[in-house]
């Protein structure tokens, strides 16, 4: 019997599996998972799937909290998850402000490059679920293919996008799972 080859996603955080917020989320007590996030992972893990999460994280180059706060709101996300038989495989994050220039920063692919060399992929129509433009142009610098969920800044996503972009939508990330899954059967 063969093994079955990895699939790959990628995830942003904020807006697609925990609520975001305008004032950054700060805290381990601020990061709560929307509803059906954590199962929806959990899910993808089921079907086989590796899972990364690409986030930008300008709280900390802004001081809002530091790398340890930061390692504390993803380990309340790896106990949630573990809760549920699920896990995330590789979270890449960027700390700096828009000023820096990084090549990391969405809209810039440097978080999905980072992961897909480390998995040794090509990002060509990876899956890329995110809920803000910047993370809907990243995933289109490297040909991969962006969904957008309507959570977090999801519905002012949509109202800034041309009227026929060709995105697919989906109310959030359980349902958008549930739909990728559905096809992939």
């Amino acid at each position: 019997m063969s093994a079955v080859p990895a699939r790959h996603i990628i995830l942003d955080r904020d807006g697609v599996i925990n609520a975001d917020s305008d004032a950054f989320i700060k805290s381990p007590d601020e990061w709560v998972p929307l509803e059906g996030s954590l199962e929806a992972i959990a899910r993808l893990n089921q079907a086989g799937y590796l899972v990364g999460v690409a986030t930008n994280q300008s709280g900390i180059g802004r001081g809002l909290f530091d790398l340890p706060t930061l390692n504390a709101m993803h380990q309340k996300m790896y106990q949630l998850l573990a809760k549920l038989g699920a896990h995330v495989d590789m979270i890449a994050f960027c700390p700096h402000l828009p000023e820096d220039h990084c090549d990391c920063r969405k809209p810039l692919p440097g978080l999905y490059k980072a992961l897909a060399q480390r998995w040794d992929i090509t990002l060509d129509g990876l899956f890329v679920v995110g809920d803000s433009l910047r993370d809907l142009q990243a995933a289109e610098a490297v040909g991969a293919q962006p969904l957008l969920v309507r959570s977090g800044k999801g519905e002012k996503t949509l109202q800034a996008l041309p009227p026929h972009h060709g995105i697919p939508i989906f109310d959030d990330l359980y349902h958008a799972v549930d739909q990728l899954l559905k096809d992939n059967d």
